[in-house]
C-alpha cells in the first residue's frame, strides 16, 4: 500500500526529526497485542538491529522501554551506580549538565569536567582529573543538542583505559546514533542511552539502551536493588532477552506501534539502499554545506572555531548565532513562514543569542526531497527580511 504523510512544515530541529513515509506507515500499523506470535519476532529485531547499528557485540545487552531519551539517564543512575558513589561528568553543555543533575537526585557523588560553552573538556584535563580520585564512572554526552559540541568518545575512551581501566564510559548517546560514528565495543563504552526520535528517524516516545558485561555486572553486584520498580533491570533484562530468542515475556507493555515504527527505520539504516557508513558520510556532507552557508553568510557558529577545525562540531546538527541586535523572534517565525522549522537556543548562559539547525535521517539520505536546500534558502530569506545584511 503507498503511503504519503499530510504536507506539512520541515521539520529541521535536532529532534524530533522528520520521519519517513514508510515509517510513518509502521507506525499505523493495526492494534497488536504485545505477546501475539506476529508481534515477537518484530521486538526480537529491533533488540538485534539495534546492537548492530551502535557496533555492538553479541555480548551487550540492548533494551527498548517506553520514555524519553531523558529516561536512560535515571535508568543508568537506578541500575548502574548506587548513593555516594564518584563519577566524573564532562561538561558540554546543558544536556551534559542534565546527566549529572539527574544521578545527583539518586544520591550519586558528580564532579565535572567544565568547559566554556562551544567548548570540550581535553584530554589532558580528563586525565588529571581521573587522577585525582577513583571514580565508578565517567559520563559523556556525545552530541550536545544545547551547542552541538560532539566529544571524541573513542579519546575519551583510550584516556580512560589508561588511568583508571576500572572506571564505567556512560554514554549519552541521543542525539549521536545513526548520525555520527560510533563505536560500542571498541571505544569501551559500557552503558549507551539514545532515544527514537533523532538519528533513528522514528517519532518519539522510546527509550533505548545498549549495556556491556561490565554494566550488567555492576547491576548484579549491587549492595542493594535500585530504588525504583519500573526502570529496574531486574525486570526489564529478562523480558528483551525473551523476545530476542523468540518468546513472549510481560513486565510493562512495550509501545508496539513504535516498535513497528522503529524496525523499519532500522531495517531500513543496515539494510537499505544506503548503507550506515553511507548514511553517516551524506550526514557529514549535509553538515558541511550548512556550516559553510552559515559562515559565508557572515553568522557564527555556537562551537568553538578550533572545534570546528578539529572535527568537533556535530554532523547532525549545527547550532547558529544569531546576527548583532536579532533574537528568535526576529528571525524563526519568518523562518517557520517559509515551511520550515528551526530550534531555538537553550543554553542557559546564552539561550537568546542563537539558534539550532538539525540535519540528519530522511532528510540528508533522501536528496530527492531537497530538505538541506528548502532550509538554506528558508534562512536566506528570513535573514535579508529581518534586515540582516552579509
Amino acid at each position: 500500500m503507498t503511503f504519503q504523510q499530510a504536507p506539512h512544515k520541515l521539520l529541521m530541529i535536532p529532534g524530533p526529526i522528520e520521519v519517513a513515509d514508510d515509517v510513518l506507515y509502521a507506525n499505523a500499523h493495526p492494534a497488536m497485542a504485545h505477546v501475539a506470535p506476529q508481534f515477537v519476532p518484530v521486538f526480537g529485531e529491533v533488540l538485534t538491529n539495534l546492537r548492530k547499528v551502535v557496533n555492538a557485540s553479541k555480548d551487550a545487552q540492548p533494551l527498548a522501554i517506553a520514555g524519553s531519551g531523558t529516561m536512560g539517564w535515571d535508568m543508568t543512575a537506578l541500575n548502574v551506580l548506587q548513593p555516594g558513589e564518584e563519577v566524573l561528568v564532562l561538561q558540554t553543555g546543558y544536556f551534559s549538565d542534565g546527566f549529572a543533575d539527574a544521578l545527583n537526585a539518586y544520591g550519586v557523588k558528580t564532579t565535572k569536567v567544565e568547559a566554556p560553552v562551544g567548548k570540550r573538556p581535553t584530554i589532558d584535563e580528563i586525565k588529571s582529573a581521573l587522577k585525582q580520585k577513583k571514580y565508578r564512572a565517567v559520563t559523556i554526552t556525545h552530541v550536545d543538542t544545547s551547542t552541538g559540541v560532539l566529544s571524541d568518545v573513542k579519546a575519551i575512551g583510550e584516556a580512560v583505559r589508561e588511568v583508571s581501566p576500572e572506571t564505567l564510559v556512560l554514554l549519552d548517546a541521543v542525539c549521536s546514533v545513526a548520525s555520527e560514528q560510533l563505536r560500542f565495543d571498541e571505544w569501551g563504552v559500557d552503558v549507551l542511552l539514545t532515544a527514537s526520535q533523532k538519528g533513528l528517524g522514528c517519532p518519539p516516545g522510546m527509550s533505548l539502551m545498549v549495556v556491556s558485561p561490565r554494566a550488567i555486572k555492576a547491576f548484579e553486584s549491587r549492595s542493594a536493588p535500585p530504588a525504583t520498580y519500573y526502570l529496574s533491570w531486574k525486570h526489564w533484562i529478562p523480558v528483551m532477552k525473551a523476545y530476542e530468542s523468540g518468546s513472549p515475556a510481560y513486565f510493562g507493555t512495550p509501545p508496539t506501534n513504535l516498535i513497528y515504527a522503529l524496525n523499519q527505520s532500522l531495517k531500513t539504516i543496515l539494510e537499505g539502499p544506503v548503507s550506515l557508513e553511507q548514511r553517516l558520510q551524506k550526514t557529514k556532507e549535509a553538515s558541511d554545506k550548512v556550516k559553510k552557508f552559515v559562515n559565508d553568510l557572515g553568522l557564527k557558529q555556537l562551537v568553538a572555531e578550533d572545534l570546528q577545525q578539529s572535527n568537533g562540531a556535530a554532523n547532525g546538527m549545527t547550532a547558529v548565532r544569531f546576527p548583532p541586535g536579532m533574537k528568535a523572534p526576529d528571525l524563526l517565525p519568518k523562518v517557520a513562514a517559509r515551511g520550515v522549522v528551526f530550534g531555538g537556543g537553550i543554553h542557559k548562559e546564552c539561550k537568546d543569542e542563537y539558534f539550532r539547525i538539525g540535519h540528519m535521517g530522511v532528510s540528508v539520505v533522501d536528496s530527492s526531497r531537497n530538505d538541506i536546500d528548502k532550509l538554506l534558502s528558508a534562512l536566506k530569506e528570513a535573514l535579508a527580511e529581518a534586515g540582516y545584511k552579509p
